[in-house]
């Protein structure tokens, strides 16, 4: 029996708080365990514990939800992993700023005290993430829910760097690497950002230490630096071998100005002869390119900055200052000493770290890497195998590849105290390292190294080792990896999906996911970037108080293709909600009406009439293309197909149309019409379900049905028994007739309630056929005072009129129209028809077009240009007869 009390409004705050808690009271969300089941399985796109979730996490996993949620009902044994990140760097940076508004920085606690405020952090945001999941909807199992610091993925990297490092794949050494001075710790190529700042390109003279000596008259030569701060880190000056303009310089020493140090100019191939005046300086220990030149010419590493970007020791007089302000310093020092040939203000693109914003620095450090040449290539050679990961849409993998085929080694290691600890150990006697899974035995002659890893490659093992890996007899681990889809955006492509392909190729030897789905960026009205600089960023949760998680869910669903981005607007969500309206109010008026049925039976098919095997016939279509648009990743096709059918199709015509026999006498009809539109509402709901969870099980739960929640019912599909072209081409010259005369009322602002006569001249017997059959409907929705069908109807001398397929309507209206007015319109009518015309033509003219087109499409065109060429005969013809009765 349905429950018929409903608001005659759809109200979100009425009907989503509550369904969440009972899905999961219900365990709703679980995999179904049976072993007859194909199991589909998705890893979520850990969060960060940093903070709550924006716009970007609620299109993320609303897109993972509705893949979930339709084949949960297609009957797969579905499992949606959830959990999420420690995210490292990011979540130390949030604990720290919180310790700064307090006065204290972290080394005031020290590292175990710390850790416990990060973990007060964790707890406070992990809560707050899962009521937005659930106020999204989304349909994870909880219960097997991860963090990344969890014991078995702890377990897991641990077991990842032990075999990388007995393999010869990650190794440690001192190297330039990119430093967060505010962090303190290091940073991998793609964690910097690169920004234009104001700078300065400043001359300076560095003489020669032979005072006797001149080089185009002068006692110095002229060197140029963005980072004077940086001088006394200065080991030489190079100029390129090819350079004939310095080659008796090669071999002589300089002073280094400030300092008194003497340094050599040499010869090496990385100096570009083009720019500025082809000499550097080489400062090994604060540039990368600078120190390959010190590995080859064995110049000493000199690096005159602390952790913080304070000047050491090596800096002289300067130590203890800020780099920034050590710069001014020595500038002014340089400029009174006469060393400071001019100053040269420039924009330069400059690092800066993705986390906290600073300046990063270039600095000399002994790290951990990952050698990424055999990883990369293993990757690569993958995706020219049938077990490829695939790229949704296909452009996205030469991001992949590009990153891949230039890729560097990775630098593992970062300088917190949040995050997994390196698992070695350095013989605080012998200094020699030990790496394994546990301390060695005798700990209390071992020291572990105090650095954790790149949270990256914690989460580049997600897709297994939440599934139990490294226990490879784990049950979820055998019956669900590798996982078959994963949804994240653009943004990440090197940063997660690159490392998770590879690492996976490596200890499991096959690929985390069948496809990766790539979303791109949520912008706001004007198309720019969300972000707390600009004030414009949206509060998904904000937008749910006000429209409801369905109506976000639906524009965030269908708002654009795979791959672009899709630009938020508040005249968006008015829509979205609009239609969930018009969902609610036709599924209240089908619901009032279906009479005490158990649950709806479709007739016998020679109890249907026309628009019952029209509607049928139209969902059945609409059932196969939104399958198809899914499993292709064409979410906002299929949102416009299911769009068009509810609103156009079931809500304007079939549901109207139903009221005449509703409201008839005919018991038997009305029983069959209740069943149909009780039979058509169920399945639209579960077409609409996986979009729009909340509203289709409060209506489905209405309504008389069998089962107890729309969230394992079975997902509609195709049957071969309701496709009915005939019903749809009978059905759409039904259409055409209701719409051209009220198109014609229209024209004249002549409304429903006013007589008229209308004149149906037929040039096809099925067209005919089809409008004495239904002339109810016609009364109904064209109120004729008298109504004439029939291929010898002549035509009045004065009305309006419609050319539609097979017929030519009138509807006399002498004293409402202006002749001529009515020979304008039909002539902008004929314009039209001959219009098509000319472009069939053309079309079909095309040897190409007809020679390679399939031979369907040639003969659809060729049928399309006759229904023109008659349309347009027909109305030529009106415009004639007009003419003539002014006459």
């Amino acid at each position: 029996m349905a429950e018929t009390e409903m608001s005659t409004k759809y109200d979100p705050q009425k009907v989503e708080p509550g369904r969440y808690d009972q899905w999961l009271k219900d365990n709703r969300f679980k995999p179904s365990g049976d072993p007859d089941a194909k199991p589909y399985s998705i890893v979520i796109p850990p969060p960060n514990v940093t903070g709550k979730l924006h716009l970007g996490h609620a299109w993320d996993t609303t897109l993972q939800d509705m893949i979930i949620r339709q084949k949960r009902m297609q009957g797969y044994d579905v499992l949606w992993l959830p959990g999420s990140d420690h995210a490292g760097i990011a979540t130390q940076a949030k604990v720290e700023a919180k310790l700064r508004t307090e006065g204290k920085t972290r080394y005031d606690l020290g590292r175990s005290k710390f850790i416990d405020e990060v973990w007060d952090w964790v707890h406070k945001y992990s809560g707050i993430i899962h009521e937005q999941w659930a106020k999204l909807g989304i349909s994870v199992d909880y219960s097997r829910e991860r963090f990344t610091l969890d014991e078995g993925l702890s377990k897991a990297v641990r077991t990842v760097f032990v075999k990388l490092y007995e393999k010869g794949l990650i190794y440690r050494g001192e190297y330039i690497i990119n430093w967060d001075p505010q962090a303190r710790t290091a940073l991998s190529d793609i964690e910097v950002i690169h920004k234009d700042d104001q700078g300065a390109f400043y001359h300076v003279k560095y003489p020669f230490v032979d005072p006797e000596y001149t080089f185009n008259g002068q006692h110095y030569i002229e060197i140029a630096t963005t980072r004077p701060e940086t001088m006394f880190g200065d080991t030489a000056v190079a100029v390129n071998p090819k350079d004939e303009r310095y080659k008796d310089l090669v071999g002589r020493d300089v002073i280094l100005p400030l300092q008194g140090r003497h340094i050599p100019i040499i010869a090496d191939q990385y100096v570009d002869m083009e720019f500025g005046t082809g000499m550097v300086k080489i400062t090994p220990a604060h540039d990368p390119n600078d120190f390959q030149v010190g590995n080859r010419h064995d110049l000493p590493r000199i690096n005159t900055m602390n952790e913080d970007a304070t000047m050491n020791e090596n800096a002289g007089k300067y130590q203890g200052m800020d780099r920034f302000e050590a710069r001014k310093a020595m500038v002014a020092d340089l400029e009174a000493g006469d060393y400071m040939l001019k100053i040269d203000p420039i924009v330069h693109s400059v690092g800066h770290s993705e986390r906290t914003g600073v300046q990063v620095e270039a600095r000399l450090s002994t790290q951990w890497f990952v050698k990424m040449q055999p990883l990369a290539e293993a990757a690569l050679k993958n995706q020219q195998t049938d077990q490829k990961v695939a790229f949704v849409p296909e452009r996205f993998e030469n991001t992949f590849t590009q990153w891949m085929d230039n890729v560097h080694d990775w630098v593992i290691s970062r300088q917190l105290w949040w995050g997994h600890q390196i698992p070695a150990w350095y013989n605080k006697q012998t200094g020699e390292t030990y790496v394994g899974m546990e301390a060695p035995k005798d700990a209390e002659n071992w020291e572990q190294d105090p650095d954790v890893l790149d949270t990256w490659f914690s989460s580049a093992l997600w897709p297994f080792s939440t599934m139990g890996w490294p226990d490879t007899e784990s049950p979820d681990y055998k019956r669900y990896f590798p996982t078959n889809t994963l949804v994240t955006g653009y943004d990440i492509i090197f940063f997660w999906v690159s490392r998770m392909i590879f690492q996976s190729l490596e200890f499991t030897q096959q690929r985390p996911f069948e496809h990766v789905l790539i979303h791109g960026l949520i912008r706001d009205e004007q198309g720019r970037k969300m972000s707390k600089s600009l004030g414009n960023g949206i509060d998904p949760m904000e937008v749910i108080q006000k429209y409801g998680a369905d109506a976000l869910r639906w524009f965030l669903a269908t708002g654009s293709t795979p791959g672009q981005d899709v630009r938020f607007s508040y005249d968006k969500m008015d829509a979205a909600w609009n239609f969930i309206n018009k969902i609610w109010n036709a599924s209240r008026f089908v619901i009032m009406n279906l009479g005490d049925m158990q649950a709806p039976t479709l007739p016998a098919a020679d109890q249907r009439d026309l628009t019952d095997r029209w509607i049928l016939s139209r969902l059945n279509s609409t059932v196969k293309d939104v399958t198809r648009l899914f499993d292709s990743f064409e979410f906002g096709e299929a949102g416009r197909l299911l769009y068009n059918f509810i609103w156009n199709d079931l809500c304007d015509w079939y549901i109207e149309m139903s009221k005449e026999v509703l409201y008839g006498q005919d018991e038997a009809a009305k029983t069959a019409k209740q069943n149909v539109l009780g039979y058509v509402l169920d399945q639209t709901l579960k077409l609409m379900h996986p979009i729009m969870p909340f509203v289709t099980e409060e209506l489905w739960q209405h309504m008389p049905h069998e089962g107890d929640s729309i969230v394992v019912s079975a997902y509609p599909v195709v049957q071969a028994d309701l496709a009915d072209a005939q019903a749809e081409t009978q059905m759409e010259h039904l259409i055409d007739l209701i719409r051209s005369v009220r198109n014609i009322r229209s024209e004249v602002n002549a409304p429903m309630s006013s007589p008229i006569n209308v004149l149906i001249k037929t040039t096809d017997a099925d067209v005919q056929a089809v409008f004495e059959a239904n002339k109810d409907y016609i009364q109904r929705f064209v109120h004729p005072k008298d109504l004439q069908i029939g291929a010898d109807t002549t035509a009045p001398k004065l009305a309006m009129s419609a050319v539609i397929t097979g017929a030519e309507v009138y509807v006399p209206l002498a004293e409402l129209i202006d002749i001529d007015e009515e020979v304008a319109r039909l002539q902008k009518e004929a314009d039209k028809w001959q219009a098509e015309v000319t472009r069939a033509d053309k079309k079909l003219g095309n040897e190409r077009f007809v020679a390679n087109a399939p031979e369907k499409v040639v003969a659809e065109q060729r049928d399309k240009r006759a229904d023109y060429v008659k349309k347009l005969a027909a109305t030529q013809a009106r415009i004639a007869e007009l003419k003539a009765s002014q006459a």
